[in-house]
């Protein structure tokens, strides 16, 4: 028997905003909480555990998309039908959760975006544009981690393509668009971090190791049909 609803949370030192995010989307949708902790040297696998939520601990810290990837793995094996990828840090606001799955929910979409294109800074925003240009993604918050999937899509992402990925953002909606599945993106709000910092965007080595490995993988695509299964909702 399938299981409705996995909301997976990869958390990497997040001791001070994991409880409140675990609360928020318990309050806001029933599914199973499933916190996978990259690896932490804080107390975020105590604290998540003590606020009943499902703990995958990493022995060693496998970045953004391996912590991921490991949480579409559990939802992948217990047979979940939707997974929805939600940040840790208290940036998505999980009331959102329920909007983000209602075109999976009407078999409007296979993979639903929560896109706050107004997060964005010019540079960002600038990158987004060239990114999708080069891609032929049609998506305007290329770098949204707040994510829903369905059954199928669950399953693809379980494959080679997307094993060795660094990032969840576009190399994963590369491998998806390209595998024929719809791609939606609707709009959301989204809260600025109340402590921490980017994991991805922590240093400028970091930002331009980003940029150089996302610009790779985007050229290594060049030729891919476009992203015809793309629709926004977005005004």
């Amino acid at each position: 028997m399938k299981n409705k609803l996995a909301v997976l949370i990869p958390a990497l030192n997040e001791e001070k905003n994991i409880r409140e995010v675990i609360q928020g989307v318990r309050k806001a949708i029933t599914g199973e909480i499933v916190v996978i902790d990259d690896a932490s040297s804080d107390s975020t696998a105590r604290a998540a555990r003590e606020e009943g939520a499902k703990v995958l601990p990493l022995l060693l810290s496998l970045g953004a998309w391996g912590a991921t990837r490991t949480g579409i793995r559990y939802a992948n094996k217990h047979q979940f039908e939707i997974a929805v990828t939600i940040d840790a840090d208290g940036q998505h606001q999980p009331e959102s959760i329920a909007e983000l799955i209602a075109p999976i929910l009407s078999n409007q979409a296979d993979v639903v975006i929560g896109s706050c294109t107004e997060r964005g800074s010019i540079p960002r925003k600038l990158s987004w544009l060239f990114f999708r240009k080069i891609t032929g993604l049609g998506v305007r918050d290329l770098t949204s981690g707040f994510r829903a999937y369905n059954a199928a899509a669950i399953s693809q992402l379980m494959t080679s393509d997307t094993a060795l990925l660094d990032y969840q953002d576009i190399g994963i909606l590369l491998a998806l668009s390209k595998a024929g599945f719809r791609i939606l993106e609707v709009p959301v709000m989204m809260c600025p971090r109340s402590s921490g910092h980017s994991r991805v965007f922590s240093s400028w080595w970091d930002v331009f190791r980003y940029l150089v490995i996302t610009l790779i993988l985007c050229l290594s695509k060049v030729g891919m049909p476009a992203a015809s299964g793309y629709r926004s909702e977005i005004g």
